[in-house]
């Protein structure tokens, strides 16, 4: 008889635990958060929107979903490059996420002052399968105690900056991506698309998340170093460099070689 109670007792904890839990928006579902703000960077949110986008429309074992979530009070958003955006939802209205993307902005300091985000960041935290960052989205992360103790990234040559700021942090330099532990963080612009595509591959699989990369013909951008102008321009500069120092260094070598003779032929004349 005690042994029925205590079991019911068990249950009953469980049920109210998970009830009093608040729920994903599907139960078989991936759900991904971008975080948006007035003057956001357009390229770290439009990447990984486009990215779970993209997989949202490809068949796979759950169903993909990925929305905006608007940190300042108002679903209107202008981004840095004067792109206007509206959010899906608010802040306070948002649900639990599988995955939030922080983006960034130049100047944090109004973002890392906003206490409803940061607040929002670390109790996602504890229940979300991995939180990510762009670019300085970095800090909203560390703010919230969630990169502490982990190897992290911001946006590129700003690493020494955020070491100094959150100590607490492993701070690596000169890496596009960095994964520890459940947190991704990455530099911003062009490689959001690769943090993205790294982050697909986590919640999904490497395989689909590679096949949505090249429905987006990712690999072209990966392997172009520099646009063919910019390859020719680059290469004249290098010629025209290497003739002018070789004219030099040649007729540096003439004038010493001039120098070398008459001084012999002088030396060699009776007095």
């Amino acid at each position: 008889m005690r042994r029925t109670g205590a079991c019911f007792c068990c249950v009953a904890m469980v049920a109210l635990i998970f009830a009093a839990a608040p729920a994903k928006a599907g139960d078989n579902s991936i759900d991904v958060a971008v975080i948006v703000y007035d003057g956001v960077l357009t390229s770290d949110i439009t990447a990984p929107l486009e990215v779970f986008g993209k997989a949202a429309r490809k068949p796979w074992l759950q169903k993909i979903n990925v929305e905006a979530v608007a940190a300042d009070g108002d679903l209107d958003i202008l981004t840095e490059e004067g792109i206007k955006l509206k959010a899906d939802r608010l802040l306070a209205e948002a649900p639990r996420y599988d995955a939030v993307i922080v983006p960034s902005r130049y100047g944090m300091d109004a973002v890392l002052g906003n206490r409803a985000l940061i607040d929002f960041i670390r109790d996602q935290s504890k229940t979300a399968h991995w939180m990510a960052s762009n670019c300085s989205g970095a800090l909203v992360l560390a703010e919230a105690g969630v990169l502490d103790g982990k190897r992290a990234t911001t946006w590129a040559g700003g690493e020494a900056s955020f070491q100094k700021k959150y100590p607490g942090v492993l701070v690596q330099h000169d890496i596009n991506v960095v994964i520890d532990d459940g947190v991704l963080t990455s530099n911003g612009s062009v490689v959001s698309y690769e943090a993205a595509i790294a982050l697909l591959a986590k919640l999904t699989s490497d395989e689909f998340a590679a096949e949505v990369a090249n429905d987006l013909q990712f690999k072209r951008v990966a392997n172009a170093v520099l646009p063919p102008p910019l390859h020719w321009k680059l290469a004249s500069v290098i010629a025209a460099a290497a003739f002018l120092f070789g004219a030099f260094v040649a007729g540096l070598t003439f004038l010493i070689r001039t120098r070398r003779t008459r001084l012999s032929d002088g030396g060699l004349r009776p007095s």
